[in-house]
C-alpha cells in the first residue's frame, strides 16, 4: 500500500493541549484506514488504549513513548507508596530507568492540592514529551502516532469536563 503521510497530516485539524477534541479516536483510524500502511495503522491501533504497556514494542515512537509512560506511572508509584507506607515494588512494571526529570514531575504531581489540577499537570507534561518525541518527524509514522496519542489526551479531557459539569448541574438543580 503507497504511503500518504503528507496528505493526511496536512488534513488533520491541529491540536493544542486544553481544547476540544476535534473527533473521536475511530473517526481518526477512518481516516488513517487508506492512507497509511497496514503495520503503521496497528501501532496507531495500540494507542487507544493502554495495552501498549504491556507489549514489546518495535516501532521507536511507541517505545519512546512507553518507556516515558511507564516511569513516569513507576515514579507515581514510588511516591503514593512512600506516603502510604507500603511496599511499591509489587505495582512497579520492571524495566524502566526513570530519570529525575519523571521524578520531579510525579512530586509536583503529587504536591499539588487539587486531584484535578493534578491530573492537568501530568497530561501537559505528557504532552510536552509528546512534543519532544515527535521533534523532527512532520509527516511520517510518527506524527500520526503522536497525533493518536495527543487526540486521546484531549478526548479524556471532554469526558472529565463533562463528569464536572454534569455533576454541578445536578447539584445546583437539586
Amino acid at each position: 500500500m503507497p504511503e500518504f503521510y503528507p496528505y493526511l497530516v496536512s488534513s488533520l485539524p491541529m491540536l493544542q493541549f486544553g481544547m476540544r477534541a476535534p473527533f473521536d479516536l475511530g473517526r481518526f483510524l477512518d481516516l488513517c484506514r487508506d492512507m497509511i500502511p497496514q503495520e503503521d495503522l496497528e501501532n496507531v491501533r495500540l494507542c487507544a488504549d493502554d495495552s501498549y504497556l504491556e507489549k514489546t514494542l518495535r516501532d521507536p515512537t511507541l517505545a519512546q513513548w512507553q518507556a516515558f509512560e511507564t516511569g513516569l506511572r513507576n515514579e507515581l508509584v514510588r511516591i503514593r507508596s512512600g506516603r502510604k507506607k507500603i511496599d511499591a515494588q509489587k505495582y512497579l512494571r520492571p524495566g524502566v530507568d526513570a530519570g529525575q526529570d519523571l521524578y520531579h514531575i510525579a512530586l509536583a504531581s503529587h504536591r499539588m492540592p487539587s486531584l484535578l489540577e493534578s491530573e492537568r499537570f501530568l497530561d501537559r507534561q505528557r504532552w510536552l514529551a509528546l512534543d519532544r518525541i515527535a521533534s523532527g518527524h512532520y509527516i511520517d509514522s510518527a506524527a500520526v502516532i503522536v497525533y493518536a496519542l495527543k487526540l486521546r489526551i484531549l478526548l479524556r479531557w471532554d469526558v472529565i469536563e463533562r463528569a464536572d459539569t454534569q455533576a454541578l448541574l445536578e447539584r445546583i438543580l437539586v
